[in-house]
């Protein structure tokens, strides 16, 4: 039993932490939902004014934060006759200098999202200009500063978040009363833009922005943020203390700030990751888990030596209360986690199963690996792949999509040459091939950087990736009439920026999941991906099972989500973890290292410097060393993966 003294402090602990959040959060179990919500509001704000006789001044943003508050805006325009007539728009940011025809100008970005499909005027439509002088720069913002304030002041402000905490091209050092101006880009987010440039030095080094003073004059701002690369960064603009350096915590001294974030960018705030330390708790086991395993690697303490002071000490008397004490706790939670380790992911024939993550039967189960993109099977789980194979399941993989613009020109421009010397083509292009390869050969040389792929040149950059992924899949032992290419429509613009799902692209999964009628299927849920490839592909694996569910085989077919491109699943979140041996290891780096085109440097490296094979390999080790760490044998590497119950 607690002292008076222990509850006190409990009670003055809880009332601290409480206060962890600075700014409004509302979270959302959907992004889309999220961004429905925020349409809505800004439609509402809008009629408000048009029935006053009034206009209402919207202050915008780009990248792909916004996108889905773009389309349920337009929607709206088009299905329930929302005018924006009464709208005068400022966008928060440009690239310097930047054409504005250019395809990664936010000009282009607005246009093709947003003011192409509605009624707004556009002299009501204000962008900064990426191709003003620079020696009148510092002029023109001054006018931009002074048009938003004869329109009457922004009514309402839609801010994404960086990755560095800018807001607009706010980067970190920036001055609370910063106006409009020119600004030098940070080269994390100069990174993250080069999913719209190809290659980094293409990104432009500076930008013309809002300032955190213009920002901040916004009667009410609309914060968003989705997806796990943006937990970290939205935890300290939320929680920490107002700093230059992370520009989004100036917001905490706004009077009508709303925060709209979905789970995924919510993973790392206290009442998320770590509730307990914010008040009372419903113990269930997941928590309890969770809970454990934060313990041990606070303390640095393998599970089973955890103590009941620990647990006192740590903000976690509560539990002990719950579940009577240490000792307990920690048997059942090292079990649990235990139990996670197999290395018959396909389930053990003839075992008991009970405490195994996967059934015993059938014995050899009807399995379906997709892949987003060619190389995914192999980077993600090339050695769980290869231990099905082995293990006599009957393994499909299945390529959701062509992964066509992530090949160089100067790969392209190999194959091509190599088709035109050995026989022109004719298979592929029929008679003309030869004057048609020549072309394209001819126009691969003199490419413009920003310049989109002909229709035939995609087609080569789509054959040589699956080339590549039949070699990785053969590696791992898949026999060719189980390789499947499915080349979903929605990627396949030519561009960088791709489309939403489509039935479409439902259907094709569909299509394939009633083909094979599997026990087993395996789906990227690495959400990180900054094309967002990743996430429409799950999108229609996820809705493909719901439509199906009614189907008799679907009765007996578990989906499991696997992780490693980008990030890996936390340990008190994997339901299943495949060791891999030193000679595993090797043979999925092998795999890999089949995807030539994706070697040493790939177009979209995202953040990340490392090789992607160096990626897998070291976030795998890095999984088996926090299974060592909590008091587990050690293992070379595992591959982690966590079910999906719908």
């Amino acid at each position: 039993m607690m002292s008076v003294s222990e509850t006190l402090h409990q009670q003055v602990l809880k009332y601290q932490l409480k206060s962890f959040e600075k700014l409004p959060i509302k979270i959302w179990d959907d992004s889309k939902d999220a961004a429905v919500h925020v349409a809505q509001s800004i439609a509402l704000a809008i009629r408000q004014k048009q029935q006053e006789g009034e206009k209402l001044v919207l202050g915008l943003a780009t990248g792909s934060t916004p996108i889905r508050v773009y389309n349920e805006l337009v929607r709206m325009h088009r299905e329930e006759g929302l005018s924006f007539r009464n709208v005068i728009t400022f966008n928060l940011d440009e690239y310097y200098p930047m054409n504005p025809e250019s395809p990664q100008s936010y000009v282009y970005f607005m246009n093709e999202y947003l003011f192409n499909h509605i009624d707004i005027l556009p002299e009501n439509v204000n962008i900064p200009d990426g191709t003003i002088p620079l020696a009148d720069v510092n002029d023109y913002c001054e006018q931009y500063e002074k048009k938003i304030k004869l329109s009457g002041g922004l009514d309402i402000q839609l801010l994404g978040i960086g990755r560095t905490g800018h807001i607009g091209l706010n980067e970190p050092g920036s001055r609370e009363d910063s106006l409009t101006r020119i600004v030098r880009l940070d080269s994390l987010t100069r990174r993250d833009a080069i999913k719209d440039f190809l290659n980094e030095e293409d990104v432009p080094t500076r930008a013309i922005t809002m300032g955190i003073k213009s920002i901040m004059q916004a009667r009410t701002i609309y914060i968003l943020a989705w997806g796990q690369h943006k937990a970290s960064i939205i935890r300290r603009a939320v929680e920490g203390e107002i700093s230059s350096q992370i520009p989004a915590t100036f917001l905490q001294k706004h009077h009508n700030v709303r925060c709209h974030i979905d789970l995924a960018a919510a993973e790392e705030l206290t009442r998320v990751k770590t509730p307990w330390l914010v008040g009372e708790c419903n113990w269930s086991d997941d928590l309890t888990c969770r809970a454990v395993v934060w313990l041990s690697q606070k303390l640095n303490k393998p599970i089973l030596k955890l103590t009941d002071d620990d647990y006192t000490e740590n903000a976690l008397t509560e539990l002990l209360v719950e579940r009577a004490s240490a000792y307990e706790i920690n048997i059942k939670m090292f079990n649990r986690l235990q139990h996670t380790i197999t290395g018959w992911p396909g389930g053990k024939p003839k075992a008991d199963d009970s405490t195994r993550p996967e059934r015993a039967q059938p014995a050899k189960k009807r399995v379906i690996i997709f892949s987003p993109h060619p190389d995914d099977d192999v980077i993600s789980m090339g050695g769980t792949f290869g231990r099905l194979v082995e293990q006599g399941h009957d393994v499909h993989v299945a390529y959701q999509t062509s992964g066509n613009i992530a090949v160089h020109d100067h790969d392209a421009l190999r194959y091509i040459e190599v088709l035109r010397e050995f026989g022109g083509g004719k298979a592929l292009f029929g008679e003309e091939s030869t004057d048609l390869l020549q072309k394209l050969e001819k126009s691969l040389k003199s490419k413009h950087k920003k310049q989109v792929d002909k229709p035939e040149v995609r087609l080569i950059k789509g054959l040589i990736r699956r080339g590549e992924a039949r070699a990785g899949a053969r590696f791992c032992g898949l026999k060719d009439d189980h390789i499947h290419f499915l080349d979903m429509p929605f990627y396949e613009t030519g561009t960088v920026r791709k489309e939403s799902v489509s039935e479409q692209d439902i259907e094709i999964i569909m299509n394939i999941l009633e083909e094979v009628q599997p026990h087993q299927v395996y789906a990227a849920g690495d959400l990180a991906d900054p094309h967002g490839t990743h996430r429409v592909c799950l999108e229609a694996v996820f809705e493909a099972f719901r439509r199906l569910k009614s189907k008799k085989w679907m009765k007996d077919c578990w989906l499991w989500l696997y992780r490693g491109a980008w990030h890996e699943w936390g340990v008190e979140e994997i339901e299943m973890a495949v060791p891999l041996s030193p000679q595993e290891l090797d043979k999925k780096r092998k795999a890999i290292f089949m995807h030539q085109s994706q070697k040493d440097r790939p177009p979209f490296p995202g953040s990340d410097d490392r090789e992607f094979w160096q990626r897998a390999e070291e976030r795998n080790r890095e999984t088996a060393q926090v299974y060592r760490a909590l008091g587990f044998a050690e293992y070379e590497a595992m591959e982690a993966f966590v079910r999906w119950k719908f």
